[in-house]
């Protein structure tokens, strides 16, 4: 069974996706997420590392709404505009997931929605 997740705590879809989807109750999986305010809409951040603080922001009230957490992510897919951000963006990313660090792939896009710097989506075990 899917079950559609959306919170007003994070940014709402901005096209024809849902923000996480979670299914038979045991794995959630969330859209990527950039650094977009839940409120305005407006992206958040002119670095990589206030980006990244954002998203991870939103991941986090995502994450919530589908009843888990960073501890229990398993696998995160990050995007990065510029490869040479990789070490800011760890350093922030480090600090939300800690010593229960999920399996993660990292790649360099051309570009991204909005014209972030960055975007994470993952998956995650639900509790």
């Amino acid at each position: 069974m899917k079950t559609i997740i959306k919170t007003d705590k994070a940014p709402l879809p901005i096209g024809p996706y849902n923000q996480a989807v979670a299914v038979q109750g045991q794995l959630v999986f969330t859209a990527g997420q950039i650094a977009l305010d839940p409120k305005s809409g407006a992206m958040v951040g002119a670095t990589i590392a206030e980006q990244t603080v954002q998203v991870c922001e939103n991941l986090k009230a995502i994450l919530l709404a589908s009843h888990t957490d960073f501890k229990h992510v398993v696998k995160t897919t990050v995007f990065l505009k510029d490869f040479n951000d990789f070490a800011a963006m760890n350093e922030v990313y480090g600090k939300y997931f800690g010593d229960s660090a999920p399996a993660r792939s990292t790649v360099e896009v051309a570009r991204l929605p909005k014209d972030a710097l960055v975007e994470i989506e993952v998956v995650a075990l639900v509790i």
